[in-house]
């Protein structure tokens, strides 16, 4: 099949059968997020995956179709599964993780990052005897080193904001290293140095000389690299504290946190946050790729790719939600969002 015959429509059709219709290493993003494992009704009519009657048949309809996703990205891709986990006989079955680690011992994929989603609005939950979910995976699979990977474009105004905090000085910036300073057993002169010291790397902070920055102090921290000698080790030892130099932007961490969407004229009853899907798009595309999601549902991927200036392909086996996913794709109000 030729890719253009697809590109920028949501395909009505089992994703199976479908994906195995497309040319190999031929999409550039994978961005999908399955059925959960008899979670929720999609309405599918007992159609498609989800349904199945055990996790076994679950995983291995999911591991078949993730294979074929595996197959038409390009060597520069990468694929994208969020898989939620399932409660069975009163435990937690590690769905997500079983998945991830059948993946691997395939030999086809690497793990890049598993990034955890963090809900910053999970479903209140009435057992006692359990915490409350709040957290779901995103795991990164690669299929070669050469993947690409925007690292300055991901959570970009997260840096924005470090910056302008930079340029905002605060009174604060420093204050507990000073008390900790007064509070350590160094000698006086070693306390007036690190406070000088101290002086220095706030201003370079303002100066936007470097991001941020961090102290260890002898007998308050602990040392580092398990305190083997060199560096600064020696440094703490010989001066009573060490200053370490964070530059450039905020460090990329492998959380994100983000609500869980609620929509009102959303009939979809899972729908991943457009926000978290959207950077994962500038993280690991560029303008003008393809971008594919298997598992289409209410559209979000394809809408994110789309406002990124990316091409999409969606595949779906319910009918009603692709008029829903379109219905969203032609909106013009579209902002993008941002969480900080």
């Amino acid at each position: 099949m030729q890719l253009e015959q697809y590109q920028d429509q949501i395909i009505l059709g089992d994703s199976l059968q479908i994906l195995k219709e497309i040319k190999a290493e031929s999409i550039d993003l994978v961005i999908t997020s399955p059925p959960y494992f008899q979670q929720r009704d999609y309405d599918n009519k007992n159609l498609g995956n989800g349904n199945e009657t055990t996790e076994e048949e679950y995983l291995d309809n999911l591991l078949a179709i993730f294979h074929e996703t595996v197959r038409v990205t390009k060597p520069t891709g990468a694929i994208v599964y969020n898989v939620g986990d399932k409660y069975l006989d009163g435990g937690l079955r590690l769905i997500p993780y079983q998945f991830a680690i059948r993946a691997i011992k395939s030999n086809k994929v690497f793990l890049v990052n598993e990034i955890k989603w963090i809900k910053l609005n999970p479903t209140p939950r009435q057992d006692k005897r359990k915490l409350i979910p709040s957290t779901e995976p995103f795991f990164i699979f690669a299929k070669s080193k050469e993947y690409h990977f925007d690292l300055n474009n991901y959570l970009q105004h997260l840096d924005e904001m470090n910056k302008n905090n930079r340029n905002n000085p605060s009174s604060n910036l420093g204050k507990k290293y000073v008390e900790l300073i007064n509070q350590s057993d160094l000698s006086d002169n070693e306390k007036n140095r690190a406070k000088k010291e101290l002086q220095d790397a706030i201003k370079a902070v303002y100066d936007g000389e470097m991001s941020s920055f961090r102290i260890k102090i002898r007998g308050i921290h602990k040392p580092a690299y398990g305190g083997q000698a060199g560096g600064r080790n020696d440094q703490i030892t010989n001066n009573g504290f060490t200053i370490i130099k964070i530059t450039g932007d905020r460090l990329k961490k492998d959380i994100i946190e983000s609500p869980v969407e609620i929509t009102k004229d959303n009939k979809h009853p899972a729908v991943y946050p457009l926000y978290i899907i959207q950077e994962l798009i500038k993280l690991l595309s560029k303008p003008g790729d393809i971008v594919l999601d298997p598992f289409n549902g209410s559209g979000t991927t394809c809408l994110a790719a789309k406002k990124l200036n990316r091409h999409y392909v969606g595949i779906e086996i319910n009918p009603a939600y692709i008029e829903l996913a379109n219905d969203r794709l032609n909106q013009i109000d579209y902002f993008q969002e941002l969480f900080i």
